[in-house]
This record gives structure tokens, C-alpha cells and sequence, in this order.
């Protein structure tokens, strides 16, 4: 498909959730046509009917701005432990929630979708037996998940590398490790959402690194701006990107050194309840757009 531009969700969490009003703002503010929905949107812990209406209306609204919905994605307010709960039901429960969440994405035409890999407590995580049982435990629910991807027909699911050991997927051995554990035995392949920020681990704290190593197994990439040692999914401003760490030249740069052919570049920037944030972010996103396209025409 080659190389897109697009935009991930979680800003209009709380902000402007109506599908009506955010793919109109997608569409004639932004100027863009890919969208990563999110799981705050559209949570499948809701009623079913208003899942199937919500799931409607986001429908019509894409249908009628020519948005399409690549990917579908876990956000903010789930960003918990799913798969990795010490909690057996808890754990259950979770795997239930993930099928439910592929088949809003798949019904709304995603190509994958998915989540961070896991999180353990600081309980399991500081006992290596109960680590050791959750990785695998957490590694056959992904490759589960990944039959009833097959089955809806999607083309892959997909990670994200996090920031801390807890949340695993810090060092790019570690994170090629979790996807040859699960697609050892998957129905559809295991791959990457690399966010250009998450370069967490004190020796692997180059972005570009990463990219050069793992954009060709990542279906999406998340552009934020952000700062050494810090991710802090900031728009793409003139006053952010003087003295930011990630750079359009030197991303795109990485990934054709990469190898890496198809990708939707995924902008995920987050604006804090502040006072003097709420009232740019249009503006911002707008900025952050325009920064990129030159490099991502589409």
C-alpha cells in the first residue's frame, strides 16, 4: 500500500467523540483520510446495541468524509493489564474483550489491530516463576487472538513497544523475542505498531535505531514529538520541533535505510487539561500535518 499518513484516535477521547464531528475534523480540518480508531471510542465493554449503533454511525461518518479506518487500537483509558492480570477470570474476561474489539475493527474495515503486549504487576513482575508463567500465558492469548484476526479477516495484529520492563518490548531483542514467541504458532502474523518516542531502555535510547531495526515489521508507526528520555506525544510545532528529538527527515531517512515499503504513519498527540492546550488543539494537529506532508503526499 506504501506510505500513509493518518492520524491515531486518542485525541478526540472526551474532546470530540461524536463520529460525526471527528471525522469532519479528520477529513476538512486536518486534511486526512486514515484514521487508527481507538478503543475509548469505542469500547466493547458497552451494551451491545450501542455498540452496533455506535459502530453505524462511525460507519456513515467514514463513508461520507472518504475516511478509512486502518487499525483499531487499545488508548489511554486501556491501557491496563488484559492478558498479563494475575487475576485468571480478570485474564479471561480481557481475552473475551480483545475478540469483541477486533470485530468492531474488522467491521469497520481495519486491516489489524491490537495493544501494548502486556503489563505485569510489581508482584509478578519482581517473582521470575509467576513472570515466566505470565509470558506465557499472555504469548497464547496473542496467538488465539490471532485466529480470530484470520477468521475476520484481517491481515495481521499488532503491538506496541513500550517504556518500561513491566510493560515489556524496551530493547529491540527483547521485542523481536515476544513476536518469534508468537508467531511460532499464529494464524496471522504478529507485528509492530513502533511509535517514534519509545526508545526507553538507557542503552536503546536513539529513536532511529529502532526504526532502521523494526519499521520493516511495522504496519504502523505513531509520529509524536517528543524529547530525549521523555515520551511526550507533542504536536509538531515550530516551537516543539526546535528543540525536539525527532526529526521528518531523519525518521524517513531510517525507514527507507530500513527497508520498510508500507506503512500508515499514525500522528498520536496528546493535549493535557490545561488551560492554554484545549483551545489549540486543531491548530496543533493542523501544524503537525503540515510539518509532515511535504515527506508523506500520500
Amino acid at each position: 500500500m506504501g506510505f500513509r499518513l493518518g492520524i491515531n484516535m486518542g485525541w478526540a477521547v472526551n474532546k470530540y467523540p461524536e463520529p460525526e464531528v471527528w471525522a469532519r475534523i479528520v477529513a476538512e480540518d486536518l486534511s486526512l483520510k486514515h484514521v487508527q480508531m481507538v478503543a475509548d471510542l469505542i469500547n466493547p465493554f458497552w451494551p451491545a446495541d450501542y455498540i452496533d449503533d455506535l459502530t453505524r454511525r462511525t460507519e456513515r461518518a467514514c463513508q461520507a468524509w472518504g475516511i478509512t479506518v486502518e487499525s483499531i487500537m487499545t488508548s489511554s483509558f486501556t491501557r491496563v493489564n488484559h492478558l498479563f492480570s494475575p487475576d485468571r477470570r480478570a485474564r479471561e474476561f480481557w481475552l473475551e474483550w480483545f475478540k469483541r474489539l477486533l470485530r468492531i475493527g474488522a467491521r469497520l474495515g481495519a486491516r489489524n489491530g491490537g495493544s501494548h503486549f502486556g503489563i505485569v504487576t510489581f508482584a509478578t513482575y519482581n517473582n521470575p516463576e509467576a513472570r515466566a508463567e505470565a509470558l506465557a500465558n499472555g504469548v497464547r492469548a496473542w496467538q488465539e487472538l490471532t485466529r480470530c484476526a484470520a477468521q475476520l479477516g484481517m491481515r495481521e495484529l499488532i503491538f506496541e513497544p513500550m517504556s518500561v520492563p513491566r510493560e515489556f518490548a524496551t530493547t529491540i531483542e527483547d521485542t523481536q523475542e515476544l513476536l518469534d514467541l508468537v508467531n511460532a504458532d499464529a494464524a496471522v502474523p504478529l507485528r509492530l505498531c513502533l511509535d517514534v518516542g519509545h526508545a526507553p531502555h538507557p542503552t536503546q535510547r536513539d529513536p532511529y535505531r529502532w526504526i532502521v531495526a523494526l519499521a520493516p515489521l511495522a504496519p504502523c508507526i505513531h509520529l509524536q514529538q517528543t524529547t530525549l528520555n521523555v515520551s511526550r506525544h507533542a504536536p509538531f510545532t515550530p516551537e516543539n520541533n526546535a528543540d525536539g528529538l525527532i526529526s521528518r527527515e531523519k525518521v524517513m531517512d531510517a525507514v527507507i535505510r530500513s527497508g520498510a515499503t508500507d506503512a500508515l504513519f499514525a500522528f498520536e498527540i496528546a493535549h493535557r487539561e490545561h488551560w492554554d492546550q484545549e483551545s489549540r488543539i486543531i491548530a496543533d494537529l493542523r501544524a503537525s500535518v503540515d510539518y509532515w506532508r511535504p515527506l508523506l503526499p500520500d
